[in-house]
């Protein structure tokens, strides 16, 4: 996306510190909306990449995309009416089962999705199904923890995708799943939290479906001149709503015809523990 011709470069910046300042200190801004016009997703969008460019700079590596706001529950949530998209670095994946250290994020919240690994790239704008059906080598189970920069999660559509669609880590399930096995358009998700129910959902409730999600994920990057490549990590969006993420707190998914995810957040530490 080009940068809105009525944003300054330094006050892209700006909004760029805003957040890294957050992230770094770990401590939640205000927002950065009051800094654009309300629906400038572009100038957003630059924001975005300047942030992913100074990851990539200090050694991180990009592993795939996330689609963000596919579902219409997470729309409600949030007060949005379209998707968006972020980037995903390797350091955020965390392994089925594992453990996320206190103070890792900022204002966690628990998502249930599916994932898709891409076995070759989708560099077109007018990516079709059938171009993501040949291309995608698996689908697994996954669970996606969404943080925001900003305090509250006080955001509009313009801080989402400023804040790199409010990503923070994700959770792979281990076993994959080639698509001539699964629908998914009709898979069921359950997501709990240690013994209760807290989020349930379809494959058509993200955007009729995730291969539609996808789609919009491919097109939309291919027309960016950033697209899709083999081997990326696609987070399709979430089949239901996100549900807040305390200390202690464990969630587990299950997908039907995919398996299950689940992570752990660690305990708060004791006060003076200097972890």
């Amino acid at each position: 996306m080009t940068l809105s011709p009525t944003v300054a470069e330094s006050t892209v910046g700006v909004a760029a510190e805003r957040l890294a300042a957050a992230e770094r200190a770990g401590v939640p801004c205000a927002p950065v909306r009051d800094l654009f016009a309300p629906a400038d997703l572009a100038a957003a969008y630059a924001v975005q990449r300047v942030n992913v460019e100074r990851g990539v700079a200090a050694g991180r590596r990009i592993v795939g995309r996330k689609t963000g706001l596919t579902s219409k529950a997470v729309q409600r949530q949030l007060g949005v009416d379209q998707p968006d998209f972020g980037a995903l670095f390797a350091d955020m994946c965390v392994a089925d089962g594992d453990e996320i250290p206190a103070r890792r994020l900022l204002q966690p919240k628990v998502e249930a999705e599916v994932a898709l690994v891409l076995g070759a790239d989708l560099p077109d704008p007018r990516t079709t199904v059938v171009d993501v059906l040949r291309v995608v080598e698996f689908a697994l189970p996954a669970l996606e923890i969404v943080d925001s920069r900003v305090a509250g999660w006080d955001i509009t559509i313009v801080d989402t995708v400023a804040d790199n669609a409010s990503c923070g880590l994700f959770v792979l399930g281990a076993t994959p799943v080639p698509l001539d096995r699964v629908d998914l358009r009709t898979v069921e998700m359950r997501l709990s939290r240690g013994e209760d129910v807290v989020s349930r959902g379809t494959g058509a409730d993200c955007l009729g479906g995730p291969l539609n999600a996808t789609v919009w994920l491919a097109a939309t990057l291919a027309a960016a001149g950033d697209p899709l490549r083999a081997g990326d990590v696609v987070l399709t969006g979430a089949l239901g709503p996100m549900v807040a993420a305390v200390p202690g707190d464990v969630f587990e998914t299950e997908i039907t015809g995919l398996g299950s995810a689940r992570t752990r957040f660690a305990s708060a530490p004791v006060e003076g523990d200097q972890q």
